[in-house]
């Protein structure tokens, strides 16, 4: 549902022209200041300081060994991998996950509501508006005394230079789509829902129109289908 796109529209320009003038040219000399391998330690170091965020979702998900799993890794990458710069957990067999209050949300049932396409962050729709707002309280930066300091803004400020140095090349696929608008909302909304089912959504309900014959041999109508609304 997108009742708001008079006005997400004019905001996904904005962000656009926002990253071609300034997140761009920074991410690129970020780039090629920055050696790769440092590059690599500074993703994996904000990927495990952010990590709490996941095992918390995990228990709020009831996923109790998953949530062990994803402790361990933790653990294990801030203290044998220098605070998380280097990915031991990975090259042992602890896998990566990906969890936030915005999935936990939707395992429970709650409904995406209303695509948004917030300034300078992109998008996003009710249920993860609400879910990133919740996400702060499981952040470890956000118990720090100095939080408000300029390291920390700084730190902040290099987290999201990286991410965008990482995904330098993306502006080109966006940019050669149809209604590159479309492109994005479509992307995320599939993303986001694949990530509340762990990678393997159930098939949306199909809607078919009625047989008006009423004889019960529209073949489109005897057919299964599997709603998604809710968990398995």
């Amino acid at each position: 549902a997108d009742p708001l796109e008079s006005i997400n529209r004019p905001v996904f320009q904005f962000n656009m022209k926002a990253d071609k003038y300034v997140m761009r040219p920074v991410a690129r000399g970020y780039k090629d200041v920055v050696p790769s391998l440092a590059r690599t330690g500074i993703t994996n170091f904000f990927a495990n300081l952010t990590y709490p965020k996941v095992i918390v979702n995990d228990l709020l998900q009831a996923k109790f060994i998953r949530s062990g799993e994803d402790l361990a890794r933790f653990v294990v990458n801030s203290i044998y991998g220098l605070g998380g710069f280097i990915d031991i957990s990975s090259r042992i067999g602890l896998e990566a996950h990906d969890e936030d209050f915005g999935q936990t949300l939707g395992y429970w049932g709650v409904g995406p509501g209303w695509f948004l396409m917030l300034p300078l962050v992109g998008p996003s729709d009710n249920r993860d508006a609400v879910g990133y707002a919740a996400d702060i309280f499981t952040e470890p930066t956000y118990y720090l005394p100095g939080r408000y300091d300029a390291p920390t803004y700084g730190a902040e400020a290099l987290k999201i230079v990286n991410l965008r140095a990482n995904m330098l090349g993306t502006e080109s696929l966006i940019e050669s789509q149809f209604d590159p608008y479309i492109f994005v909302r479509t992307a995320y909304l599939e993303h986001r829902r694949s990530l509340v089912y762990d990678g393997n959504p159930p098939p949306e309900k199909l809607l078919v129109p009625p047989d008006d014959s009423g004889d019960g041999n529209n073949p489109a109508e005897n057919s299964s289908s599997i709603s998604g609304t809710s968990r398995p």
